[in-house]
Order: structure tokens, then sequence, then C-alpha cells
């Protein structure tokens, strides 16, 4: 067994502090990482403090993970020592039922086994996070990053990056498709990026008209502030498609009302309480509602190498592991552009 080094909480009002714990040796098909640096999702935060139920403790956040191979197993083939490598939202799945077959591991019927506060494919060893000096993960669940994507700005595309990426190419965002992003932070900045560079016309709407700059700078068209009933009328009917990337509770039907005959909503975001969504807001114009969840394996390469093609990376500001729970409260009065990132060497 491998003594690790992470920062943990050991309950859902707990600060953060150093918690020591045993990784398993690598197998044969395995990879070693030193973990150079970890974004910080809000599902870390959601997590953290059991908002979504089910939380287990103690627990090490993390699944925006960019760091080095020191090791593979025997029968390794993908990846050697010393290559940048990254982790994402889950380090294993069933890989048998048709959803893993496809290439979707994370609608794996059993459940993927996510990269913390869930267990190993044993169903007894649980997993602990990136918010630790290294992790063991098998083969086919480690991701190559492209040696132009700096590694404290790759780290949040393992996770902001994919669960954006995955929504707009399942739903044919491209040239000519008026897009909305509802919200501008961590999801909602690199859901700007990606549909712009993929060609759509990107709309945002924010609460927070100081962050109207940094929108059009990265490819925003138009930027509304919301709650202005005006601007929500005037904009009924005009998006072929619109993303919504909040995780405070807001109201869903005044952007379902934004959407043209056949649109859809797609909801990435999770509040942590039921929303309301009213039936005339869907069925006069056969709107839809969908959920998105972060992308499989092959799809988040295939967004890492879009990425690097278009020097396309996440906004971040780098902070050492002692400045975890700062860093939560900071999310939570949003009050950070537009991701956190740990550099690890901090622990």
């Amino acid at each position: 067994m491998l003594a690790t080094r992470g920062y943990a909480v050991k309950g859902p009002s707990s600060k953060f502090e150093p918690f020591k714990f045993e990784r398993r040796d690598p197998g044969p098909h395995d990879v070693l990482i030193e973990i150079l640096f970890c974004g910080i999702c809000h599902t870390d935060i959601h997590q953290a403090r059991d908002e979504w139920g089910g939380s287990r403790f103690p627990m090490v956040p993390g699944h925006e993970i960019v760091g080095h191979v020191t090791r593979v197993g025997s029968a390794v083939n993908r990846f050697k020592a010393g290559e940048t490598v990254g982790v994402g939202c889950c380090v294993d799945s069933c890989r048998a039922c048709p959803n893993c077959k496809a290439g979707l591991e994370q609608y794996c019927d059993r459940g993927p086994n996510f990269t913390y506060n869930s267990f190993e494919k044993d169903g007894k060893t649980p997993t602990y996070g990136g918010y630790s000096s290294q992790i063991v993960v098998d083969e086919n669940y480690v991701l190559k990053i492209p040696a132009n994507l700096p590694p404290a700005n790759a780290a949040p595309l393992l996770c902001a990056g994919i669960t954006t990426y995955s929504p707009l190419r399942h739903f044919g965002v491209g040239p000519g498709r008026r897009i909305g992003v509802v919200g501008f932070g961590g999801l909602g900045h690199m859901a700007v990026k990606l549909a712009a560079s993929m060609g759509a016309e990107v709309t945002v709407f924010s609460t927070s008209k100081s962050k109207e700059t940094d929108a059009r700078r990265m490819g925003a068209k138009e930027f509304i502030v919301t709650g202005d009933i005006k601007s929500a009328t005037s904009n009924a009917g005009r998006f072929d498609f619109v993303l919504d990337t909040v995780s405070a509770m807001h109201d869903l039907n005044a952007y379902v009302n934004l959407l043209v005959r056949d649109g859809t909503l797609a909801i990435v975001g999770a509040p942590a309480k039921p929303v309301d969504l009213h039936a005339l807001s869907l069925i006069p114009m056969r709107r839809k509602v969908a959920g998105s969840m972060f992308g499989g394996i092959r799809e988040t390469q295939e967004m890492l190498d879009f990425c690097a093609a278009r020097n396309i990376t996440s906004d971040v500001e780098v902070i050492p592991i002692q400045q975890v729970d700062a860093a939560y409260d900071r999310v939570m009065k949003g009050d950070v552009r537009y991701r956190f990132t740990i550099d690890m060497k901090t622990l």
C-alpha cells in the first residue's frame, strides 16, 4: 500500500485538515500519478457539505486532476513515466453495460465509480480524490493532457470543460445556432469559450454586470443581466439552445421561454433543492428540458484535443491547499474568476 497525504473534511460542517491514508499498490493495468494541480468544482462543495445527501466521511474531494506519471503497471501500454496526464470525475465503471460499451461510462447502468465519495470496483474500498499527493487509476480512465495546455489551467477541463462540451456536442451546437448560457462562473465561462469556438452565436445571462467585459472577451456576442423582466420578455422565443450552469435556486421557466419551437434547455448545474417547472412553459412550442452529466473517457479526450487545437483553457486562480476553506466560501459568493486550482506542491 502507498502512504498518501491529503486534505479532508470529517463531516459536513468541518473545516479541511491534513489527512493520511493509503492508496493501493499499482496493479498490471494501473497508473500511479503524482498530483500537481486539482481544480475546485462546485460539486466538491455540495459533497463536502452533504447538500445532496449521501456524503461519506472522511472525504478527500477533487475530480479535476492533472499530474505526472511516476509508475505504470506491467500491462500498461498507453502511458509511460514522466507524461502529463489527467483524471476526471470517474475512475472506473462496470465496462459491460450498453452505456459503458458505447463510451458513455458516466451513465453506467451500475453507476460509475466516482473519483471520490464513492467506492472502488470491489464495492468496499472508498475512493479519495485529488486534494492529495498521488492517485492510482486504471489506464483506461486516465487522460492525456496535450503539451500546449498549462497544467494549472487544464485541470478544470476535466470537469468544467467536459461538463459543458458534452451537451454542446450532443445537441448539435455549431455555426448558425443561437445559444444562451445561464450563469458565468466556472462552468459558464467554459461554455462560452467552447460554444463560440464551435461557431455559435453566444449570449450570456448573468447576475453580475461586472463580468460583461470578460464574457465578450471569451466570445459572447451579447450579455444580459438576469432579473430584468423587460429583457427576458424581449428575448422570448429567440434561442435554439440554452445551457443552464447555475447551481443556486432560480426560475427555470424564464429560460425555457427563451427557446424557439423545438428548442432545448440543458441543465448541468444542480441546485440543492428541487426547482419548479411549469408544463405550459413546454407544451405550446414543443420545447424540451434535458439533463447532462460529464462526458465519457473517449469524449473527454476529444474535448482536451479540441481545446489544445484552439488554445482553450480555464481562467484560474491558483491557491495553496491551506486556503481551500476560504476558496469554498468565495465560490459561494461568486468571488472567483473563474475557477480555483489548488497547487498540490503546497500540501
